[in-house]
């Protein structure tokens, strides 16, 4: 991969320039008070943004937030992200409450070297996401006339063909921030030489959003081990009822294959947590898998199941896992997610977390995250790559 990085732009000398970095910070926000829930995202991109600001330079930090309709929505606005951001830099950062109009170019202006500025939602502006490309164009010229220099550091959003990912970098010097080049170079050790054995843990809602890196893991892996929502399709397809729990009926007979190909490899869960419904208040039984009631629904892999998934994951020597194993929001229903990632943490090799919900259950249930090999910000990103998909992001920035 002959990307330019970090380094190299601070050795050309940022002083007195204007960077834009292009930060994921799509933190999860409380539905009632607006506060953040979880900043890792913030913090992942905290080595990027320091080491421009100590060289000197005017950083202009971008960003999406949820799924705006293109147009400014005050749930999703990046203010509180600004305030965040300060307190971890242990400085003001200025806020723009637009992204490329009047409050934004005044808010860049002003900035002196080394500090930070943060501009509103870029969905807030329809040309980010629109699959026009002179409509995404003119939206990418704004931004880049913001600046000197572009740093992707988003790797939550470069599978995404939107114009401050793969549209801005044609019109700047651009190079990969920190947490970009991390990203890449762990996942392609997970694709091209990982050591053996070489677990992977999945979990999650659906089979069908797993699907395609299923079948390019499959060839891979030593151990593929399936919990969460998806498993109950996969359970089908052995031809065990599985009540009111989450089922793709028309996923079985891919499932079914899928089985026949990874015999011996595909390992699937030989218990669950059947609740009457989804609810923490819910009366709950854990049953083997061949006698889950018709009137429940499972939200959660048993304790036998942990107990075989942690001992397949202790004999690894490369373990990735993306997906919980059950609704670990729940207090009942945590114990599935928390016993397999604990075993995880005591793998004496090299742990990837694919990001999205898996890093944020790591952190809801207070492991300590340093006990991982990397915790990847980008769930969708990961998997991606992981597919062997090339990325719009990945291939601006090589370009």
């Amino acid at each position: 991969m002959s990307i330019r990085n970090l380094d190299d732009l601070l050795a050309e000398g940022v002083s007195g320039r204007r960077v834009l970095v292009r930060a994921d910070l799509n933190v999860p926000l409380d539905k009632e008070t607006g506060a953040i829930t979880d900043d890792g995202r913030i913090r992942a991109v905290l080595p990027t943004l320091t080491a421009l600001r100590d060289a000197g330079a005017a950083v202009v930090v971008c960003s999406h937030l949820g799924r705006p309709k293109g147009a400014p929505d005050p749930k999703y606005s990046l203010a509180p992200v600004a305030t965040r951001l300060g307190e971890l830099l242990d400085s003001p950062v200025a806020f723009a409450a637009d992204t490329v109009g009047e409050s934004a170019r005044k808010t860049v202006e002003g900035l002196g070297d080394g500090q930070v500025a943060l501009l509103e939602n870029l969905r807030f502006n329809p040309g980010e996401t629109s699959k026009d490309d002179a409509e995404r164009g003119a939206f990418a010229d704004q931004l880049a006339a913001l600046a000197v220099a572009y740093v992707d550091d988003a790797f939550g959003a470069v599978h995404r063909k939107h114009a401050s990912v793969h549209d801005v970098p044609a019109r700047l010097p651009h190079v990969a921030g920190r947490l970009v080049l991390r990203e890449v170079e762990v996942l392609a050790r997970l694709r091209h030489e990982p050591d053996r054995p070489y677990v992977v843990v999945l979990g999650g809602s659906k089979v069908s959003d797993k699907l395609a890196v299923i079948e390019a893991l499959l060839p891979t892996v030593d151990k593929l081990l399936i919990g969460g929502g998806m498993c109950f399709t996969f359970l089908r397809a052995q031809g065990h009822e599985v009540g009111k729990s989450l089922l793709e009926e028309e996923m079985v007979d891919t499932c079914r294959e899928l089985l026949e190909r990874g015999a011996g490899r595909i390992v699937l869960p030989v218990d669950v947590v059947a609740a009457t419904e989804f609810s923490a208040d819910a009366e709950y039984d854990t049953v083997p898998v061949d006698q889950i009631p018709a009137d429940r629904l499972g939200l959660d892999i048993g304790p036998r199941t942990v107990a075989e998934f942690a001992e397949a994951v202790g004999t690894a020597r490369t373990v990735f896992w993306n997906g919980p194993m059950g609704v670990f929001e729940l207090a009942p229903f945590a114990a599935g997610t928390r016993g397999v990632a604990e075993a995880i943490t005591g793998v004496k090799g090299f742990t990837v977390v694919g990001g999205g919900d898996s890093a944020a259950a790591v952190r809801a249930l207070g492991l300590d995250e340093s006990s991982f090999g990397h915790i990847s910000t980008g769930g969708g990103a990961s998997l991606e790559y992981l597919e062997g998909k090339a990325l719009p992001g990945i291939l601006a920035l090589e370009q």
